[in-house]
């Protein structure tokens, strides 16, 4: 391995599973060009995986074998490397506040950045660009309640917010309700007539 290459490899090592390495981040080492060079070259020789265009990470050494990083994890550090805001998508979210039990045939995520196919050795990730309130309370309770919902739809929504009002904390239901204006008119809907607090008795009747 050329020495350029071998130190990507070594810093690569020092860093978390599933870190995204770009050109950018190893500039001290060479020019632009040179850097692209090297890392395209690990590539074919497999010792970088290549996740998008210009964007890599390391595989993971096991006593087992070499394997691709976690697939999550990958999309995690490759929404810290962009800036954008990632999140499972609504079956995924769904499936995990228990409203369902379908299971995504493949890892799918909903971001504020363009939509695209991110390969993370044998797995495909694809990456759905969202709508702001579908990224809203991106990693809480209510953003995961509001995603599920609106992923099951007008017809099955209904049903699966009163479950969802009898299990969520308060405060998730209340973030729910805030989310309101930004919703479309179908999903304001069913979150007004479930998550709205009851109205107490008038002063002095019995309810």
């Amino acid at each position: 391995m050329e020495p350029t290459g071998q130190r990507i490899i070594e810093e690569a090592k020092s860093l978390p599973e599933g870190t995204v390495l770009s050109a950018k981040a190893f500039l001290h080492l060479g020019s632009r060009a040179a850097i692209d060079q090297a890392l395209a070259r690990l590539a074919r020789s497999g010792e970088l995986l290549r996740v998008e265009r210009g964007r890599y990470v390391l595989p993971v050494n096991t006593r087992f074998g070499s394997r691709a990083p976690a697939p999550e994890k990958v999309v995690e550090r490759l929404a810290e490397a962009t800036g954008e805001t990632v999140v499972p998508a609504g079956a995924a979210a769904a499936n995990a506040l228990g409203v369902t039990t379908q299971v995504p045939v493949r890892p799918v995520y909903l971001t504020s950045g363009r939509s695209r196919f991110i390969r993370v050795g044998r797995h495909v990730v694809e990456l759905k660009h969202a709508p702001a309130w579908q990224l809203r309370s991106s990693h809480q309770l209510a953003g995961q309640a509001i995603r599920a919902l609106a992923w099951l739809g007008p017809v099955h929504a209904k049903k699966a917010a009163v479950r969802l009002k009898n299990a969520l904390p308060e405060a998730a239901c209340e973030s729910i309700l805030s989310a309101r204006p930004l919703l479309p008119s179908w999903l304001a809907q069913t979150v007004s007539e479930t998550f709205r607090p009851a109205l107490s008795p008038p002063h002095g009747r019995r309810a």
